[in-house]
């Protein structure tokens, strides 16, 4: 009996340490996708050195990283999930860590001068042509349209402004690599608007429909001055950058029509 059990076990050893599965993949499922669903921009608030030790050993991560003279660093794969969102939501989906690559570029943000007044950092031509050439690929590789590149602030309406103002989301666009409504949807929707102002209610739908207000957001009075404002803000900031004060007016409805008609 025990030499039956040594066999036993003898047999046990050889299976374990015998040849790793090797799972049959000639067969495949159609029904199938990227992991990534969403490229969300950031910058860095700081220098190179001081950003690649952050996002390299510190709390935060990103997959790339872009340096002021426009040179790529990969930090993270993009099959992997980098923390770069943070608290976010985007069309339904929170926590975008998990469904999105995040891109940081090196840019001080905005300086507070004495006088009270912000000053914007503008971004190299060097790195946005990096940008150009890393987002057409990421786009072409996950199979993502222009409309899934967004910004921080996007995702997270009144806690996060980069990548700011001065970031040149219509060059983006006109290469394809970002969303942007066209002069003559604006046009239409300034016509058809006729001059009025539209109400709370017609700004948070528009909202909703684009993305910066989850589905499941109902105005009310405790919310009106805070949740549609930091939205509306945040889409002011991204297609009416001079302007973001977060107020309804016809500009950005006549913004907020074209791109949610078409």
């Amino acid at each position: 009996m025990r030499t039956i059990w040594l066999l036993v076990a003898v047999l046990l050893l050889a299976g374990c340490s015998g040849t790793p599965l090797a799972p049959e993949r000639s067969v495949r499922a159609s029904s199938q996708d990227s992991r990534v669903q969403y490229i969300v921009l950031h910058y860095t608030s700081s220098n190179l050195a001081e950003s690649l030790a952050t996002l390299s050993r510190g709390q935060v991560s990103s997959h790339y990283l872009i340096g002021e003279d426009g040179h790529v660093w990969q930090l993270v794969d993009d099959h992997a999930r980098a923390w770069h969102a943070g608290e976010s939501q985007w069309q339904g989906r929170t926590y975008l860590n998990a469904t999105s690559l995040g891109i940081e570029l090196v840019n001080l943000g905005y300086t507070d001068e004495a006088d009270g007044t912000r000053r914007w950092h503008a971004y190299d031509p060097r790195q946005i042509r990096a940008l150009k050439a890393l987002l057409a690929e990421l786009l072409q590789r996950h199979q993502l349209g222009p409309e899934r590149v967004l910004g921080h602030s996007d995702i997270a309406p009144g806690r996060k402004v980069d990548p700011g103002p001065l970031f040149p989301w219509t060059e983006l666009a006109a290469e394809g690599l970002a969303q942007a409504p066209s002069e003559r949807a604006i046009a239409q929707a300034r016509l058809t608007l006729a001059s009025q102002v539209p109400t709370a209610d017609w700004f948070a739908e528009r909202l909703k429909k684009l993305g910066y207000l989850a589905p499941w957001y109902v105005l009310t009075a405790d919310s009106e001055h805070t949740q549609l404002r930091k939205a509306l803000s945040a889409f002011q900031l991204r297609y009416r950058p001079n302007d973001f004060n977060g107020e309804p007016d016809l500009a950005s409805a006549a913004l907020l029509a074209a791109l949610t008609d078409q």
